[in-house]
């Protein structure tokens, strides 16, 4: 039996995970990374940095990536609830401006793999939330790109926002239309 449940997306490269439990009357385990089952899928990226974050209701982060220095990133919700969105900005790539949400909670532990040559972020449902994600090149403040989480040429769908109230940094709030950053 396989740890992980591995779904393609449309999104090429995007792929869904879905570890598998093993639970009793104690609780449960599973494994969220086995290298040699991600390689095995031709997801074998070295990754050298773990990431956490805390946000609470309403914080949208996004939308991020490195120029330079591409990131691949495996993210999972540890507590709470996120609508998790990746944007393709490969500009080779047939889904080049396409994104992807989905829910990745406590619950349903899923995990998303991110390729290199995605933007990425996401927006807080529940009342708090801790987000976790391995990253397949160190960060690089230097290196940072975004472009505003609402652009109309992107059009993301963000659920339960009242985009007049999401809670952004400063530095988000400045951030770019997806053209001038992107094209």
């Amino acid at each position: 039996m396989g740890k992980f449940d591995f779904i393609e997306t449309e999104l090429n490269g995007l792929i869904v995970i879905e570890p598998i439990l093993f639970e009793d009357n104690r609780g449960y385990f599973m494994e969220t990374f086995n290298y040699n089952d991600f390689a095995a899928l031709g997801l074998n990226k070295n990754f050298v940095q773990d990431n956490q974050s805390y946000s609470r209701k309403g914080v949208l982060r996004g939308m991020h990536f490195q120029k330079n220095n591409p990131q691949s990133k495996l993210v999972r919700v540890i507590k709470g609830e996120v609508y998790d969105v990746a944007v393709d900005i490969r500009k080779n790539s047939n889904t080049y401006g396409k994104w992807i949400g989905i829910y990745l909670s406590e619950y349903n532990k899923k995990q998303i793999y991110i390729p290199e040559g995605f933007a990425h972020g996401f927006l807080v449902t529940s009342d708090e939330a801790e987000l976790v994600y391995k990253c397949s090149d160190f960060y690089n403040p230097l290196d940072e790109g975004g472009f505003i989480y609402n652009d109309p040429t992107i059009g993301v769908e963000w659920p339960l926002l009242d985009r007049e109230h999401a809670i952004l940094s400063q530095k988000d709030k400045g951030l770019p239309s997806f053209e001038m950053i992107c094209d």
